[in-house]
């Protein structure tokens, strides 16, 4: 990871030096690096997890992944990222969409290296990563049920890039296809249940040790995990939780009272064991690897992602 990390900053940099400071803006505010760390653990199930292309595959999926968050703050309108100023906050957001599109091209430049398979795979990538996000800003049809919907948003935004991490891991650290299609489908559902664990952290959070303030979600309308769970109740003692989250919540009053009957409801516990379960499926996933330290830290790490506070 000290290697990733090192080379991370090194493939950002532009001629220009303020265009290597937005670049480097978000890289500067940490991050947990799970899909760099994933790419890493998953070459080790192959026969030569130390080569250059594993390091390469790992900053492929972190500065792809942090270049989406520049254009996810500006969609969300957020102030702040890992405990820092968004790069739209400190600047504006025709610097943070052209800083996130420098970064989709650094990411372009580095899988270049990799081969034209590894070119396929992440403009596929891409492509899941993008309709996810396009399907978030739509409404479910009629029919269509809203927790399903959300998860496909979900599948979309972080499984796809996820289930790449994994996939690259894998592959360049000389994996058998087994392997790697059996890593891949862990990482898709490792991602999904990343991100949901995210929206429990939205609501539980009381501080901004999340790096996000609490609650943005349920300020911007977003109907995450908890939300969509607690809008499937029929008591009348959510009356007042239904109303509150059928309208807007940025009055700052409605949202914190929101946020309050929110945090104290069974929806949460519920989307905690879905999460939870998610990672249980994850983990069956790995029998195609013997038992050992490699199949313990994939196994580890999905627990972690589903029981992680912050």
């Amino acid at each position: 990871m000290d290697e990733v990390e090192k080379a991370l900053y090194a493939h950002v940099q532009s001629r220009f030096p303020f265009v290597t400071e937005a670049a480097s803006h978000l890289l500067d505010a940490g991050g947990k690096r799970f899909r760099p760390l994933l790419v890493l653990l998953a070459a080790e199930a192959g026969e030569h997890p130390g080569v250059d292309d594993v390091v390469t595959a790992a900053c492929v999926v972190e500065i792809t992944h942090v270049g989406s968050l520049y254009h996810d703050d500006v969609m969300d309108e957020a102030d702040l990222r890992r405990g820092s100023e968004s790069a739209n906050a400190r600047w504006d957001n025709l610097v943070a969409i052209l800083t996130g599109d420098f970064l989709f091209a650094k990411s372009s430049e580095l899988t270049a290296q990799l081969g034209a398979d590894a070119v396929r795979i992440q403009a596929e990538t891409f492509s899941r990563l993008v309709e996810g996000q396009i399907l978030e800003t739509v409404e479910p049809g009629p029919d269509a049920d809203p927790l399903e919907h959300y998860l496909e948003v979900v599948a979309g935004k972080t499984g796809s890039l996820i289930a790449t991490s994994a996939r690259y891991g894998a592959r360049f650290g000389g994996a058998s296809p087994e392997v790697e299609q059996a890593l891949a489908a862990y990482g898709e559902i490792v991602g999904s249940a990343f991100q949901l664990s995210d929206d429990i952290i939205d609501v539980a959070s009381d501080s901004v040790e999340s790096g996000k303030t609490p609650g943005t979600d349920l300020r911007e309308g977003v109907p995450t995990l908890p939300v969509l769970m607690a809008q499937a109740s029929t008591s009348p003692e959510d009356a007042r939780l239904l109303e509150l989250l059928a309208g807007p919540l940025t009055d700052d009053a409605l949202h914190a009272e929101a946020l309050a009957l929110l945090r104290a409801h069974p929806a949460m516990d519920r989307a905690r064991a879905y999460v939870v379960d998610r990672a249980t499926e994850a983990k069956a996933l790995l029998g195609v690897l013997p038992d050992g330290p490699v199949r313990a830290a994939l196994e580890a790490f999905a627990d972690v992602v589903a029981t992680r506070s912050s």
